[in-house]
């Protein structure tokens, strides 16, 4: 089995969008389809590799804006949390919240996601499935034991956490879902996360401001 993993960063939001390869089958998983799907089909293709599944961390447009177009260029189906589904239908009317234009529909989704504790297989890529709101309603992470890596959306970034001040956003809930779900990864857990680079479990638990402010009011 081997693994590779891309990252492009891309869209009004500088939104990283991550392809998971399977190099021996050459099949792949997109993690979030971020605004502009022809650059991450051309990334996908110049592996050699056909995106078979579409995932995404929540419902924010920078995360989704591709997924229609994605999904129906390549035929592969869409994940999402349910709780997402009332962003993903209100897409066309979120540039409003942001202060931009109105946007394209999303991709209806194949399968809702619920638990929060599911596994998702495609050939040797074994994600479980974590769920981790706060920022948005029914976001998820995304954990890759075989490499130790946490696709962590916009929960948790390298200094910093995601923002609470959206509908549907909600501090205590976003510390929580950090602390009970991510921190319990493991220090050497490399976070990818939906904006900014990649940092670790342990880099944050000792370093990001907002985590060693929650601990001491703890």
């Amino acid at each position: 089995m081997a693994i590779k993993i891309l990252q492009l960063n891309l869209g009004l939001a500088a939104t990283n969008a991550y392809i998971i390869g399977d190099t021996e089958i050459n099949e792949a998983i997109l993690i979030d389809p971020v605004d502009d799907a022809q650059r991450l089909l051309a990334a996908a293709k110049n592996e050699g590799w056909n995106i078979r599944l579409i995932l995404a961390t929540h419902a924010h447009f920078d995360h989704v804006l591709a997924s229609k177009e994605i999904k129906e260029l390549t035929g592969a189906p869409f994940y999402i949390h349910e709780d997402c589904v009332p962003w993903l239908e209100q897409l066309p009317t979120q540039g409003r919240l942001f202060g931009l234009s109105s946007f394209p529909e999303a991709a209806k989704p194949n399968q809702l996601l619920t638990s929060g504790s599911e596994e998702i297989d495609l050939g040797g890529i074994k994600l479980k499935t974590l769920y981790t709101p706060g920022h948005a309603p029914g976001h998820l992470s995304f954990y890759l034991p075989s490499e130790h890596i946490v696709f962590s959306g916009d929960t948790l970034f390298a200094g910093s956490i995601g923002r609470t001040d959206l509908p549907g956003g909600d501090y205590n809930v976003l510390m929580d879902s950090i602390f009970s779900k991510l921190i319990p990864l493991g220090d050497e857990t490399i976070v990818l996360a939906g904006h900014m680079q990649a940092t670790t479990i342990g880099q944050e638990r000792l370093t990001n401001p907002f985590l060693l402010d929650y601990m001491e009011k703890q």
